[in-house]
């Protein structure tokens, strides 16, 4: 059995502090690989400057490319439409039913667990992976995901670095012309300069 963690987002573009989560999560939760899972849609958010799901995933494939703990699900990209952490779940599941799933979020997504589709069956299908910089919050999320049944048996927390970068960072920097070196991985930047992604955009 794999113990695997998932990492979902936009991914508008991967940067360095998505794979600092990664990291962390594989190293302080022991798991066996992290996977990044970028939306097709967001099922709550419009994603500004978009150039489109499979360069996102493209992108995610150029930022793990070269590190086997690390990999890229084209599930949410595929199946197309708003992404749901539930479907997304239980394809991943179906597919290879004898892993282990954790499920990696930042504390204030955490927090709106609940509100999820389904709550209840994201958490029999996977533990939640909590990343907190400080430890203050983590009462209060733990006691928000409590009240999803099983929840409280099925939140863990690991410690994440603060990194102050966003993917709008990112975009911005590109569409002035500044260089994202450092930002994103070599091959990351590589491909958005390849497609010219970003040029003259206002994030």
């Amino acid at each position: 059995m794999a113990h695997v963690g998932l990492l979902g987002g936009t991914f508008n573009p991967p940067h360095v502090g998505h794979l600092i989560c990664a990291q962390e999560a594989l190293e302080q939760l022991e798991l066996d690989r992290v996977v990044l899972v970028p939306v097709h849609t967001p099922p709550h958010k419009e994603v500004l400057d978009d150039p489109g799901p499979e360069l996102r995933l493209e992108l995610c494939r150029r930022a793990t490319e070269g590190d086997e703990r690390l990999g890229v699900s084209d599930a949410e990209v595929l199946r197309g439409g708003p992404s749901y952490t539930v479907d997304t779940l239980r394809a991943i599941h179906a597919a290879d039913p004898g892993d282990s799933l954790t499920f990696i979020v930042g504390g204030d997504v955490a927090h709106g667990l609940p509100s999820w589709r389904e709550p209840a069956e994201v958490l029999r299908l996977a533990r939640l992976a909590v990343a907190e910089r400080s430890g203050v919050r983590r009462a209060d999320i733990a006691e928000r995901v409590a009240t999803v049944p099983g929840g409280a048996e099925r939140v863990v927390f690991f410690d994440m670095p603060r990194v102050d970068l966003s993917s709008s960072l990112v975009r911005r920097h590109a569409a002035a012309g500044r260089s994202i070196r450092y930002l994103v991985p070599d091959a990351v930047a590589a491909c958005v300069q390849q497609h010219g992604l970003y040029a003259g955009t206002n994030p």
